[in-house]
């Protein structure tokens, strides 16, 4: 299968940026299966069901969310109503939704999506990722219920990061971090068949702080004192993420690629 991965999607200019590209990009690279993390998608802040639609119109097959999962309201009741999106495993013990889904793909194959939030630097005291990711792997091997077994790693740490592919290296097909809106360079095939990236970037405005609006951080920063609110950057946004093929009959991934697409980052694909 040929599959994609998109970051974080900062706000509007974010969405707009996947409405604009991902279409095109799923008919030019021929993609069977696209995930899209969507929970920064609504003024920087969790995802509106409105929002959820316009990502899953443009040609998201999967919708996984973060820490910021609930932060939009109405996203309590929307998950319940549509089960493409996936919200982290260890949120909350009585979180609404599931954090793992097996998935339809072309010609009758099947992904599995799971997504489990860290710990290391993370405001909230989360369970343990590593246990929680465990069962969902034993009960959806790669290769037998699963054709392809994708991991969302959503933290601060890229040593927690590297851990849990290690964890799921012969296991997931793809590992991949995300939370730090920052791509990373490391994208790599390990020993045992798994794709791995510390973290897809976002889909947003690099010209920012993280995807802030660069005003209201930097006072921040420099005089320690906030003002106002942050406000998502508005500019031209790349499209951030991880390509990977991988094999139906094993699972493993086969090749891996970083994906950037418009705005201002240097541009790269399969």
């Amino acid at each position: 299968m040929k599959i994609l991965f998109l970051g974080d999607v900062m706000g509007r200019a974010g969405r707009a940026a996947v409405v604009e590209h991902l279409p095109r990009l799923r008919a030019e690279w021929k993609l069977d299966f696209v995930v899209v993390n969507g929970e920064n998608a609504s003024n920087g802040m969790g995802l509106s069901g409105e929002h959820a639609k316009v990502l899953l119109d443009a040609g998201a097959d999967c919708l996984t969310l973060g820490d910021h999962a609930f932060d939009q309201k109405d996203m309590l009741q929307y998950i319940e109503g549509d089960s493409r999106i996936v919200r982290p495993i260890n949120y909350a013990k009585g979180a609404p939704g599931r954090g793992h889904r097996l998935f339809n793909a072309p010609g009758g194959r099947k992904v599995l999506v799971a997504q489990v939030l860290g710990q290391v630097f993370m405001k909230r005291p989360y369970d343990d990722p590593f246990s929680a990711i465990e069962p969902v792997l034993k009960s959806h091997p790669r290769g037998g219920l699963a054709n392809a077994v994708i991991v969302d790693m959503h933290c601060e740490a890229t040593s927690e990061k590297m851990a849990m592919g290690h964890f799921c290296d012969g296991r997931a097909s793809l590992v991949v971090g995300t939370h730090t809106h920052v791509p990373t360079a490391d994208a790599m095939v390990m020993p045992g068949g798994t794709g791995y990236l510390s973290d897809a970037g976002m889909c947003g405005d690099y010209d920012s702080v993280i995807g802030m609006d660069k005003a209201e951080p930097m006072r921040r920063f420099i005089t320690g004192m906030a003002k106002t609110r942050f406000t998502p950057a508005l500019g031209a946004a790349t499209v951030s993420g991880v390509y990977i093929e991988t094999d139906d009959r094993s699972g493993a991934a086969t090749r891996i690629a970083m994906v950037r697409v418009g705005g201002r980052l240097e541009q790269s694909g399969p």
